[in-house]
This record gives structure tokens, sequence and C-alpha cells, in this order.
């Protein structure tokens, strides 16, 4: 990307300005983490509740040390191995960071994304950058710039166009701030291969209504596109309406009847995109069967009975 267009970026986020920017997950709504006002200007332009915490971005670990009351050694065993990556870590913060941030813990979320336009404007910019997806709460998550201009138009001073995200599904979340690594939110680096570098991890519960959330994407319905999503096998498609049938194992006799692909990774890269192109379709409904299982999958689930508002009932 063009430097001087990373540099203007900066200068924005400098001023307490909004900054869209590309990560290998998803697009990030971008402040200055370390500018109170600005971070404010995130949950206004979201419409995001205050018990939703947001994810703090860093060049490095040199500036996650800054930001972290505590550094474990699973953090630095975590960060060798998982970063730059989709993997955020929660650890107790340090007072620079404030409490709307965190929904008012005592611990903050940090990841090093991998994009290169995430990781220049970061190494520019000198500071940490709080970002969470760049759409309106509890909606699709953006996987190019375009999506992020559908859904929040004017209400940020400058998108960075990155291409289409990589991974496509934000990151695994995991508290590492206990005497217990906890998994908060599944990603595509799973709690096996976290095991596979640091032993056991347990996984978290779900927060009680009302309550301040360890990580992002915990409300019972998030992820979702405007078109009401369900699961459901091809015996149990919706009979009123039109709609669009997304599936793996074999088609069905709805309007319109897409294949996944098998592969996680895939899956994962491409999903947000179709959903995305879906509801601009005018489809009276999007059904989706049922995820394969095992542990690659665990992500994908997850997202999926959060878009279909299914809380923490299992999708098989």
């Amino acid at each position: 990307m063009d430097p001087q267009l990373i540099a203007q970026a900066v200068a924005l986020l400098r001023a307490g300005q909004l900054v869209v920017f590309p990560t290998e997950t998803v697009y990030g709504l971008g402040a200055n983490a370390l500018d109170p006002a600005a971070v404010e200007r995130i949950f206004t332009a979201k419409g995001r509740p205050p018990t939703s915490p947001l994810i703090v971005h860093v060049a490095g670990v040199a500036m996650a040390r800054s930001l972290a009351l505590v550094w474990p050694e699973t953090a630095e065993k975590l960060a060798e191995h998982f970063w730059p990556g989709p993997l955020t870590l929660v650890v107790p913060k340090r007072p620079v960071i404030c409490d709307r941030i965190t929904a008012g813990l005592p611990t903050v979320g940090l990841r090093m994304p991998r994009h290169p336009v995430a990781l220049a404007l970061l190494r520019e910019a000198g500071f940490p950058i709080a970002a969470p997806s760049a759409n309106p709460f509890t909606r699709l998550s953006p996987t190019t710039a375009a999506h992020v201009r559908e859904s929040l138009g004017s209400s940020v001073a400058l998108v960075l166009d990155g291409g289409p995200c990589e991974v496509g599904i934000e990151s695994t979340v995991l508290s590492v701030a206990g005497p217990e690594p906890v998994l908060l939110r599944p990603g595509m680096i799973t709690r096996e291969q976290i095991e596979a570098v640091i032993g056991p991890v347990l996984l978290a519960a779900e927060a009680p209504p009302g309550a301040a959330h360890l990580a992002p994407g915990q409300h019972p319905r998030h992820y979702s596109p405007r078109t009401p999503l369900t699961i459901a096998g091809q015996d149990a498609l919706p009979a009123q309406g039109r709609g669009v049938f997304l599936f793996w194992s074999k088609p069905a006799s709805a309007s319109k009847s897409i294949l996944l692909p098998k592969d996680p990774s895939e899956c994962a890269a491409r999903l947000y995109g179709l959903l995305h192109e879906l509801d601009g379709q005018g489809w009276d409904w999007i059904a989706v069967e049922p995820p394969p299982l095992g542990p690659e999958w665990q992500a994908i689930q997850d997202r999926l009975r959060r878009a279909a508002a299914l809380g923490s009932a299992s999708l098989n």
C-alpha cells in the first residue's frame, strides 16, 4: 500500500478519528487505543453496548508488554508461536488502557495481526489501535472494503482497502490472565493447536445477561445477516417464501442451493462474503446445513449458531 496513505491514516488516528483497516480475519474499525474520546467514537459508530470489550491491536510483543500489567509465560509462548496471526491474548491491563475498552474489566485482549497493511499502520503509528469489526453491532463482519462502505458509510474518516481477508472470521480469544488458560471465543486457531503449545485449556461459560463479557462476540445474536438465517437440514427448510440453502453434503429443493467448501479454512474465508452477497439479493431466508463435526469446525459452528440466534444450543 502507498506509504502516503498509511501516513494519512496515522495522522487521522492521532487526531482522534476512526480509520478502517484490513486484518487477516476481518476489517477493523480502528481508533487510537490511548485516546478515550476516540475509543468512544467506536461505540457510537457501531451502536455497541458497553458490556462488549474491544480488542487492542499491537505492532509486536514489546508493545503488548507495555500494555499488560502482567505478561505471563504462557502469553510469551503463544505469541512466539502464533503471532502475527489470528490469536487474541487476554491479560491483566495497565491503567493506560481505559476501562471503556475493557467493559470495565481489569483485563485487555491484545493481538498482533499479520496483514501487511495492518502491520504497516501499527508500526508507523507507534501506538496501539483498538479495533472491533467494522460493521454495525451484531451484524455480519466485513471481509472486504466494499462491505465496510455499505454498512458504515461516512461514519469513518478513511477506509484502507487491503483486498479480501484471508482468514475470514474473527480471531480466537484466549484468556491467560488467571492460573489456567481459558478459551473465550473459538477461531481458526483451534483449542487443540493451543494445547499443543501450552497444555490443557478450559472452556468459558456464557456470560450472564447484562454482565460484562470477557471477550467480544459473546451476545446470543451476533454475526448476523439482515436476511433471517436458520440452521436446518434439507428436510426442515422454511416452507414460506423464497430462500437459499447452503450445504456441505447434498442439495435440496430450495429456490437456490450453494455448495460450501468442505475444507474449514476455505469455508471460513468464503462464509461472510457469501452471506453479504446473499443479503443483497432479496431472499426471504437463508438456511445453512449444520456444519461438519470436529474441532476445526468449532469456530464456524459458533458463528452460525450466533447468526441464527441459537444461543448456546448445539447445531448437531
